[in-house]
């Protein structure tokens, strides 16, 4: 099934750490803070303003961003986990990520 979002979100899909040792104890997956980079998979057409102008997003398809903690909403299509965020959810776009684990 494909997904476009609508006007200025973003559909992106989490980048899964390695695992994580604190002091030599493994921490299990349900203690674990979720990643808060992900690769994005699809982008709206843009911003529209009181005029009806359209103004293309920043990010595109393919990019490796960096969200805030609580940002956007999680959904699940496919069975695949992806989070839904606006643009302006978005802190800023990782240049020069080589190949990311889990993506």
């Amino acid at each position: 099934m494909k997904m476009r979002p609508l006007r200025d979100r973003i559909l992106v899909e989490r980048v899964e750490e390695h695992e994580q040792r604190v002091g030599g104890i493994i921490i299990p997956d349900t203690a674990r803070e979720k990643p808060q980079q992900g690769r994005v998979v699809a982008v709206g057409k843009g911003r529209i303003n009181d005029k009806g102008d359209v103004f293309p997003l920043d990010v595109k398809e393919g990019d490796t961003v960096l969200f805030g903690k609580y940002a956007g909403s999680e959904i699940k299509i496919d069975g695949r986990e992806y989070l839904i965020v606006k643009e302006d959810e978005v802190l800023g776009i990782l240049e020069g990520v080589r190949e990311l684990a889990g993506v």
